[in-house]
C-alpha cells in the first residue's frame, strides 16, 4: 500500500513541475489584445509607455499615459475571472476558484490604489471589440488632457483621418513633417 501512496505522490510532483513549467510560459505582458489595442491608439497619435511602474506605487499598467495620469489596463478573461466568459478548470476546482477570486481583489485594489494617487484606471477586457476599446480609453484621455489642460497627445480637425500633433508631442522633425503635410507638400510627409 505504501508503494501505491509513494507513486501516487510522485505523479502528483511530476505534474506540479510540467504545470509550473507551462505556467511560467505564460506571457505577462505583449499579450494579442494588448498588442492590438497598443497599435490601434499609436496609429491614432497616442504615445504611451508600456508596463512601467507607477511612481509611488508598485502597480504596473500594461499602458500609462503620466502626463494625462491615465493607467489602461487589458483583463485576460481567465486570468482576471470575466464571469461570462471564464470556466474553472475540473482539476483543482477550489484553488483556481481561489486563485482567480484572488486576482480579482488584487485589480480592485490596485485600481484604488491609483485612483487615490490620482489616476484615471481604464480596464479593457479581452473580449471587448478592438472598436469599443480604443473609444474607451480615448475618451478618457480626451476628459483626462481637458481636466488637466493639457495639449499632449493628437489634435482631430487639421485633416480627415490624419492626427496632427501638438507641438508639446513632437520633435521639431514631426512638427516640420505636420507642417509640410498641412500645406501639402507629400514629400515631407513620409514619417507621419
Amino acid at each position: 500500500m505504501t508503494a501505491s501512496i509513494r507513486s501516487t505522490n510522485a505523479g502528483a510532483f511530476e505534474s506540479d513541475d510540467l504545470t509550473r513549467q507551462r505556467m511560467s510560459r505564460i506571457a505577462r505582458r505583449d499579450t494579442a489584445p494588448e498588442l492590438a489595442l497598443r497599435r490601434a491608439l499609436h496609429a491614432e497619435g497616442w504615445r504611451f509607455f508600456v508596463d512601467r511602474t507607477v511612481e509611488g506605487t508598485r502597480c504596473r499598467p500594461d499602458l500609462s499615459f503620466p502626463r494625462l495620469r491615465v493607467a489602461v489596463f487589458v483583463d485576460g478573461c481567465f486570468w482576471h475571472y470575466c464571469e461570462a466568459h471564464t470556466h474553472l478548470p475540473r482539476r483543482n476546482g477550489d484553488y483556481w476558484l481561489d486563485k482567480l477570486s484572488g486576482n480579482r481583489r488584487r485589480d480592485a485594489a490596485t485600481t484604488s490604489r491609483l485612483e487615490v494617487a490620482g489616476w484615471t484606471v481604464v480596464r479593457v477586457w479581452e473580449h471587448d471589440p478592438l472598436d469599443d476599446a480604443v473609444r474607451r480609453v480615448e475618451s478618457e484621455l480626451v476628459m483626462a488632457r481637458r481636466r488637466r489642460g493639457v495639449s499632449h497627445g493628437p489634435h482631430r480637425g487639421s485633416q480627415a483621418g490624419t492626427p496632427a500633433y501638438s507641438a508639446a508631442s513632437t520633435s521639431p522633425s514631426q512638427a516640420a513633417r505636420v507642417a509640410a503635410a498641412e500645406m501639402g507638400d507629400s514629400r515631407s510627409t513620409s514619417g507621419l
